[in-house]
């Protein structure tokens, strides 16, 4: 009796192991000022276990090469300086940490637009884009950060020069001896050509899911379904997990149609859509082998004065969908 006791105590041991593996993340948005220790009290109340830190870098429009970054005319959580007081505080309160640096188009141009005209600037854009990357490379390294995404959501600059792509993961390796990533767009992602080279396929899963204007959790998880196979596929040919590098819906009516949109112009708050859809996600996709997890967007550090019933944003803060991710996260945690 009680070896079988015992054998029944590993399996459960290992269940829960297994359970808990998943990265139960947020998008930890940079802000003016430093964290304090209530802004990640937050992020413990949600049952997070991991948290995105997102150093920014500017670029003025898309023919433009060169890269702004680590300046004092930006908000504090946006530097070096920032990411390291960020991470610090993340990490004091075991919360592990994926630095996500991030580029930043003047008037919110699509970073996967990003396209030099000639040669030149195409070699100006790579050193510019080696030295941003780098920085934090280094900042990963020496901050022991468990992740880092090497790029988000450019696509014409790796269609255009893949070659580039594969020297710079060689270079980053150099400094960086962690996990790696990149943040390819819902509609990239198939295309990308590296993925053998890090150790997750990462997606900002702003995957079209229902055209109704409240769908409900059934229809969103009929909505998950070709798209499931479709991961599930990426997958087991490249044979690494996928990683929602982002992923979340706005509170607005038709947020499942084109979830990507963050047009202010969509304001007609729809509390119900963002949490069905929500709930359908992780009914759709928490519990498959090849789902390693992901990180919310997006998560503002002052969780008190964040988000709220009038807001037709990304964030989950202080809406029903926060209780719905909670739930989740403290299941698995």
């Amino acid at each position: 009796m009680k070896a079988f006791q015992i054998l029944v105590i590993a399996i459960l041991l290992q269940s829960c192991t297994a359970q808990n593996s998943k990265i139960d993340g947020i998008s930890f948005v940079a802000s003016r000022q430093e964290a304090e220790q209530k802004h990640v009290d937050a992020v413990l109340n949600l049952k997070a276990n991991y948290a995105a830190v997102m150093p920014f870098g500017f670029i003025r429009n898309l023919g433009t090469p060169e890269i702004v970054f680590d300046t004092d005319r930006q908000w504090f959580g946006e530097t070096s300086k920032g990411a390291k007081q960020y991470i610090r505080l993340l990490q004091k309160n075991n919360i592990k940490v994926m630095v996500k640096p991030q580029i930043w188009i003047w008037r919110g141009e699509f970073t996967g637009y990003l396209k030099m005209k000639d040669e030149a600037n195409w070699q100006k854009l790579e050193n510019a884009y080696s030295e941003f990357i780098l920085t934090y490379a280094k900042l990963a390294h020496e901050m022991n950060a468990d992740i880092l995404c090497i790029g988000t959501e450019l696509e014409q600059f790796i269609v255009n020069r893949p070659d580039y792509w594969k020297q710079l993961i060689s270079e980053i390796k150099m400094e960086y001896q962690g996990k790696l990533t990149y943040a390819a767009n819902w509609d990239e992602y198939k295309r990308v050509p590296f993925w053998g080279d890090l150790d997750f396929i990462g997606v900002d899963a702003y995957f079209p899911i229902s055209e109704n204007q409240t769908p409900t959790v059934e229809e969103a998880e009929a909505g998950w379904m070709k798209w499931k196979q479709e991961l599930k596929g990426i997958s087991e040919r490249w044979d690494k997990p996928i990683l929602f590098t982002e992923y979340g819906y706005r509170s607005v009516d038709f947020a499942g149609k084109e979830p990507w949109i963050s047009d202010r112009d969509m304001n007609e708050v729809n509390l119900k859509a963002q949490t069905n859809l929500t709930q359908g996600l992780f009914n759709s996709l928490y519990e498959e082998d090849w789902y390693a997890g992901g990180f919310i967007w997006k998560w503002f550090i002052d969780h008190e004065n964040s988000g709220g019933l009038e807001n037709p944003m990304f964030t989950p803060q202080n809406k029903p969908a926060e209780a719905v991710i909670r739930k989740r996260f403290n299941k698995a945690n």
